[in-house]
């Protein structure tokens, strides 16, 4: 019963719930902080285009914007933030779906590294496709939104103050943007 083996192993046991209840507590101290920072979202340019699908075979709308972007991410560090995931996210509705979102940047940013961003006129990083032709003239909102990486605890998903809501062309172009 006191064993060397039966000693270790309690000690072991004793550390193992130390370092949780220490988990738990550093948890706490952030858990209750305010996340959201206020974001400024500019549309520069914006085209739609009616786009050929090469494995369906169908014609679908794709939009492609250039944006500028004014957000301060510094308050949000401390030091249970490891890292922002930060992506911009297109929000719009069709007949044939009432929610449509589409990721079009993103962007990671570590703890150490400049959390200030002033972007301007920055093309889309992913494609703005629609499954139909509805992003013609259609109304979208673009909102900043970003994921806070604890070392540990809850994984926060946030929602910037401010809200763009932009009118989409209504007649397709044929050139680059």
């Amino acid at each position: 019963m006191n064993t060397f083996l039966s000693r270790l192993n309690t000690l072991f046991a004793f550390s193992i719930s130390v370092v949780a209840a220490v988990t738990f507590a550093c948890f706490l101290t952030t858990h209750f902080l305010d996340y959201t920072q206020d974001v400024n979202i500019e549309v520069k340019k914006a085209i739609v285009k009616n786009m050929e699908e090469f494995y369906v075979g169908e014609k679908h709308d794709l939009g492609h914007l250039k944006f500028s972007l004014k957000a301060n991410m510094t308050p949000i560090f401390n030091w249970n933030c490891k890292e922002l995931f930060l992506y911009i996210m297109a929000e719009y509705e069709t007949t044939k779906n009432k929610v449509n979102q589409v990721v079009l940047w993103d962007k990671i940013i570590n703890r150490g590294e400049d959390a200030v961003l002033n972007l301007k006129n920055v093309h889309a990083k992913y494609y703005f496709f629609d499954d139909g032709s509805a992003l013609r003239g259609n109304n979208v909102t673009l909102s900043l939104h970003w994921n806070v990486i604890p070392n540990a605890g809850y994984l926060w998903r946030v929602k910037g103050r401010q809200d763009l809501s932009y009118v989409l062309p209504d007649t397709y172009v044929a050139s680059r943007m």
